[in-house]
């Protein structure tokens, strides 16, 4: 299971007189990443180089260090950390003697390791989205059921029926909520899980 950061974290590393300022934030989105890039950014800075993991997404920029050098180095610290929905951004201002693409690798890698191994984690959660018909005088069990189990109501609709949920919560806590319903009901509740698990934090 991975992890996101509970709040936003920096480390600052020197290498032969150039400074490599790392900052890490959550991000659930690639607007969110971006949105954290330009305000931690320095445009008077040699260079913001920066990657990020959300998922199955994964992106990263060497904004002018030689290819690979920066980005890369980056992106393979969060995943060495075992991080996900993370964005990380290595600021460094030259001091005046190049460190080579080798050394730039180190210390780009070096500063978003440190950054990332002395920042506070958090758990990410698998969730799934559920769907659930329920007539009308089984809605309070319902309810209940939910609230017991940690799910979140995404929407609720009406019928001449009854009600339709939507509803998100921890894969973990699947089965117990169908066997709670199954109970509570008679077996009135019908549910469909609709997506594959999406990765939450966990609060």
């Amino acid at each position: 299971m991975s992890d996101t950061l509970a709040v936003a974290a920096s480390h600052l590393l020197e290498v032969k007189h150039s400074r490599f300022l790392a900052h890490a934030a959550p991000a659930t989105t690639p607007e969110a990443a971006l949105a954290f890039l330009q305000q931690v950014a320095d445009p008077d800075a040699t260079h913001n180089c920066w990657a990020y993991r959300i998922g199955g997404e994964y992106r990263s920029s060497d904004d002018g260090e030689p290819a690979g050098t920066a980005g890369r180095p980056i992106l393979a610290a969060i995943e060495g950390q075992g991080y996900d929905q993370t964005m990380v951004v290595v600021t460094r201002w030259f001091g005046g003697i190049k460190l080579g693409a080798g050394g730039l690798v180190r210390a780009y890698g070096a500063a978003a390791a440190e950054c990332l191994r002395l920042a506070q984690r958090q758990p990410l959660v698998a969730m799934h989205t559920l769907r659930l018909a329920c007539p009308f005088e089984d809605l309070g069990s319902v309810h209940n059921a939910l609230a017991a189990h940690g799910a979140e109501k995404i929407r609720e609709d009406f019928d001449e029926s009854g009600a339709l949920l939507t509803v998100s919560l921890p894969a973990g806590e699947v089965d117990t909520l169908k066997t709670r319903l199954r109970d509570a009901t008679r077996n009135r509740v019908r549910l469909i899980i609709t997506d594959t698990a999406q990765m939450d934090a966990d609060d």
